[in-house]
């Protein structure tokens, strides 16, 4: 049902080595490579001067920006850039979210060789989360910092990091940042010098990394990163090239995924970006809910939670699934693996709204990564495949006693290393300059290498038990996360050193409040009879298929208290950082593990 979409098939090859370890890569020829992000830009306003480029909403409707506009704008602000002292050792940071102005200004710095340090908005707008903004601001050393509303920034800007620097924001108000209307009426500084010199080795942004096993690195993200990423994400999905694709998206530009591969997704093709100002969390996914009744996207990205959510929304409102799967060619998953009921609704959903299938997929890589390295680009059965090697992409596989394979990757859009951190740039790389990921993955059929590779979770967090027996954490994780769906948000798996595995679940508390159960708190452990009930017989129905020990949660408590991103518990991204989690937490921890606990759900095996 996919077959309007011209899909190509995986065809790789694989070289198997003496020692014990495989080289995969793809056939597929990679195609032409932009020498700079600025490249799309100017061909797109050549091509399609009209077509919309960037988009937010404004009041009833959309604020938007077309190529050419995008264009006169990015180069106004370029000029004015130059001006300034700013370059690869004084970048411009940008503390705001995702939004047109972010766009333009992002872009205008990259078109004349200035890097861009996106960091996430929550290190400014939760006071408890500024020595993350501090690491940060130490770490780049920004030249020109930019909020977007400066208002809201304020406490942040007012930092001591920030003393001295200059304030660039589209609406200052008070605060003396400079109005970037004021930018965008050109300097009279001529910029054609400093935009011919800019080339694949430039540096583009500094990504951070999430800080989920220590603090957050500054990942070196060059332009030839960039554009090769998307020559290669385009070799394997054609169809992006037989139509300009549209997106309404919520995923975060401070992070890869949304502001490497999403955004830059757009550019290279033509396509129109929407900014959703919502996103899958309590009291925001409302208004993403209303964007997408206000635009139809031919690409839809999101986290497995924002899926499961979604479908719900459609299952109650068919004019919204009517206009959501209008236009669609691709539903693309990212962040954990897609829970087969959710799969299977948003199928069915596409069927009774057009009757035609989009491609469900996913990719994977890292912030290392530029970010893609994997994708499955053919039809599948099922979540979990993260595919086959992209083109110019060579992935080194080295397996343990069992086949689970640690994954190695060499190329041109992986980064050459971390700012200023040269023990770090050295440990990241192995002797032949493959990049060490730290995931795990198998081969899901060793006899045909083109049905893919599967994720088997993070090497880091893989632990024993007292028996000696390995526990992978990450994939056992992922399977209590599934069998608990709706009513956990997340879940942290306990039991290094221990006799046995336990879980510490975080509630999805308004899913818990849909099923009108009565619920109390004591000491950072939440009570709820119903759902103790519902997530004993879940679990326990999970252990019966266990293997063994190590597969088999016996107890879990339910906690009162969210993840903590000011106390390092959280990422930005929300990602847990779980020696951080199980260490701020050693009390629960010790309470989950004693003996008769009365706050613990036993499992019956």
């Amino acid at each position: 049902m996919t077959a309007h979409l011209n899909l190509k098939p995986h065809d790789v090859t694989l070289q198997e080595r003496a020692d014990g370890t495989v080289l995969m890569r793809s056939n597929l020829p990679l195609g032409s490579v932009a020498r700079r992000t600025g490249d799309w830009l100017d061909h797109w306003a050549a091509e399609t001067p009209d077509a919309v480029f960037l988009a937010e909403r404004q009041g009833q409707g959309w604020r938007e920006v077309t190529y050419a506009q995008a264009l006169t704008h990015v180069r106004a602000i370029a000029s004015h850039l130059l001006e300034r002292d700013l370059g690869p050792s004084c970048p411009i940071m940008i503390l705001s979210g995702n939004g047109v102005d972010h766009g333009l200004l992002t872009l205008a710095a990259q078109y004349v060789g200035i890097p861009t340090i996106p960091v996430a908005e929550q290190y400014s707008l939760i006071p408890a989360a500024h020595p993350r903004l501090s690491h940060a601001a130490a770490l780049a050393r920004p030249g020109l910092v930019f909020a977007a509303d400066a208002t809201p920034y304020a406490a942040a800007l007012a930092l001591d990091d920030f003393a001295g620097i200059e304030t660039l924001s589209a609406a200052p108000g008070d605060s003396g940042a400079t109005d970037l209307a004021d930018l965008l009426v050109p300097s009279g500084a001529d910029i054609t010098a400093a935009a011919a010199a800019v080339g694949p080795e430039t540096l583009a942004k500094i990504l951070l990394t999430s800080g989920s096993t220590s603090e957050p690195k500054g990942v070196l993200t060059t332009h030839g990163m960039l554009t090769t990423n998307q020559a290669q994400i385009a070799a394997c999905l054609p169809f992006l090239s037989s139509r300009a694709p549209r997106i309404v998206d919520w995923l975060p530009w401070n992070h890869t995924f949304g502001g490497s591969y999403n955004f830059n997704l757009m550019l290279a093709n033509g396509g129109s970006l929407y900014v959703d100002d919502g996103k899958p969390a309590p009291g925001l996914f409302d208004r993403t809910v209303e964007n997408l009744g206000l635009m139809s996207g031919t690409i839809s990205f999101n986290v497995p939670v924002g899926f499961a959510q979604l479908v719900r929304a459609l299952e109650k409102d068919t004019a919204l699934r009517d206009t959501y799967f209008a236009d669609l060619d691709m539903i693309f998953y990212a962040g954990a693996s897609l829970p087969q009921d959710t799969w299977a609704a948003l199928e069915r959903l596409a069927m009774e709204a057009g009757g035609k299938l989009p491609l469900i997929t996913t990719s994977w890589g890292l912030t290392e990564t530029a970010p893609g390295c994997l994708i499955s680009h053919q039809p599948a059965k099922g979540a979990g495949i993260v595919g086959v090697p992209m083109p110019g992409i060579e992935v080194k596989l080295v397996p343990d006693a069992d086949m689970r394979c640690d994954v190695r990757v060499r190329g041109a859009s992986i980064t050459g290393g971390y700012l200023d951190n040269p023990e770090k740039t050295a440990d990241a790389f192995d002797e032949e300059g493959f990049f060490i990921t730290g995931d795990a993955m198998r081969l899901v059929d060793p006899n045909d290498a083109n049905r893919g590779l599967r994720f088997d979770g993070r090497l880091s967090e893989d632990f024993k038990l007292t028996s000696g027996t390995w526990v992978r954490a990450a994939n056992l994780r992922l399977d209590v996360l599934s069998a608990l769906a709706p009513f956990a948000q997340d879940v942290v798996i306990a039991g290094e050193g221990r006799d046995d595995v336990r879980a510490m679940i975080l509630p999805n508390r308004a899913a818990i409040a849909a099923q009108g159960w009565e619920i109390s708190e004591t000491a950072g452990i939440l009570r709820c009879a119903g759902l103790e009930a519902e997530l004993a017989q879940r679990l326990t129905t999970l252990a019966g298929s266990a293997a063994g020990s190590a597969g088999r949660v016996c107890a879990a408590i339910v906690l009162a208290e969210p993840a903590s991103i000011a106390e390092g518990e959280a990422t930005a991204k929300g990602n847990l950082n779980f020696p951080r989690f199980l260490s701020r937490r050693a009390a629960l921890v010790a309470r989950l593990f004693a003996p008769e606990s009365p706050d613990v759900i036993h499992i019956l095996h």
